[in-house]
C-alpha cells in the first residue's frame, strides 16, 4: 500500500508540474484522478512488488546532479571529435563490473552509460556490462567502474 500511495503521489506531482493547472478545480480532480488510476493499474499488473524509484530516493538526486556533470564532459569530448577535421575514432568495446545488486540499481547503471555521449550499453548482464565506446577517450574503464560504484552506494544509502 505504502507503494501505492507513493507512486500515486508522485505521479500527481508530475502531473501539477507539467500542466500548471493550480486554479481550474475540474482539472485538479481530473489530474489526481487520472494518477490515482494509473498507480491502481500498475499495482494490478503486479508492478509495485519489485524496487521502485523510491527506494534510491535519498541518494538519486545528487546522483542526477552528479551524472550531468559527466554528460556534459563527454559531450564536449564528442564535439570536439565531429568537428575535427581528422576526427580520432576509434571504436572500443569492453566489460566493466556491475557492482550494483538490485535490478533497479543495474538499470540505472547500464541506463546511465547509455546516457553518456560516445558510450552505449550493449548487454546488461548480472555481473558484467559490455559497453561500446566510440574513443579511447571516451573508454575510460575506472570512469565507468566509478559510476557504478557511485550507483552502488545509492543502494546502500536507501536501506540503511
Amino acid at each position: 500500500m505504502r507503494r501505492f500511495i507513493i507512486l500515486a503521489l508522485a505521479l500527481a506531482g508530475l502531473w501539477l508540474l507539467l500542466s500548471g493547472y493550480f486554479d481550474k478545480p475540474l482539472l485538479l480532480i481530473f489530474g489526481a484522478a487520472s494518477s490515482i488510476f494509473a498507480a491502481w493499474l500498475a499495482w494490478r499488473a503486479g508492478m509495485l512488488d519489485g524496487e521502485t524509484l523510491a527506494d534510491v530516493l535519498p541518494g538519486i538526486f545528487g546522483y542526477m546532479l552528479w551524472i550531468t556533470g559527466e554528460v556534459g564532459k563527454a559531450n564536449i569530448m564528442v564535439i570536439r571529435q565531429a568537428l575535427a577535421v581528422e576526427p580520432k575514432l576509434s571504436p572500443k568495446m569492453f566489460t566493466v563490473a556491475n557492482p550494483p545488486r538490485t535490478d533497479l540499481g543495474k538499470v540505472i547503471f547500464g541506463n546511465s552509460i547509455t546516457l553518456t555521449p560516445g558510450t552505449v550499453t550493449i548487454t546488461l548482464g548480472r555481473e558484467n556490462i559490455l559497453v561500446h565506446a566510440l574513443t579511447e577517450e571516451l573508454a575510460d574503464e575506472e570512469g565507468i567502474a566509478r559510476m557504478g560504484a557511485r550507483v552502488a552506494r545509492i543502494e546502500r544509502g536507501a536501506r540503511s
